[in-house]
């Protein structure tokens, strides 16, 4: 299965989702995934495959659109309109193309099977990530 195809503006946090402000330190688009680099405690984008194991901590869900430098806001729990349209009582997982969201389908071997959140409904993401540090 492919990954959630996510329409950006579409991307809004619940009134009782837990946000976090920082800096980018890429071209980050809202509904992508990220994680704070503790060199400099910028977000960037999180990869479930990656050869860096920080790339695998994945931090939360990008609210917004931004360029490296740029203010980023992002959601670390709690309830996600996350722009794609998602199955209610799913869970959705780190994907390995970074950045992405995807399903436990989409995580293969050398991947860190990272959940993201489950889904509420057709179209929130309920965030709570659970990562049980392992790689398949």
């Amino acid at each position: 299965m492919a990954s959630l195809s996510i329409t950006a503006a579409s991307v809004l946090p619940g009134s009782g989702a837990s946000v976090e402000h920082g800096t980018s330190g890429a071209t980050i688009t809202a509904g992508m995934v990220v994680y704070r680099d503790t060199a400099d405690g910028k977000y960037k984008i999180a990869d479930a495959d990656s050869a860096s194991s920080l790339a695998r901590d994945p931090r939360g869900i990008a609210l917004n659109t931004a360029s490296n430098g740029q203010p980023l806001a992002i959601a670390r729990a709690g309830d996600v309109t996350i722009g794609a349209t998602v199955v209610a009582g799913t869970a959705y997982y780190l994907s390995p193309t970074p950045g992405e969201i995807g399903v436990v389908g989409d995580v293969q071997s050398g991947d860190d099977p990272i959940i993201l959140g489950v889904a509420k409904t057709t179209a929130i993401l309920t965030v709570k990530i659970q990562d049980p540090g392992v790689t398949i």
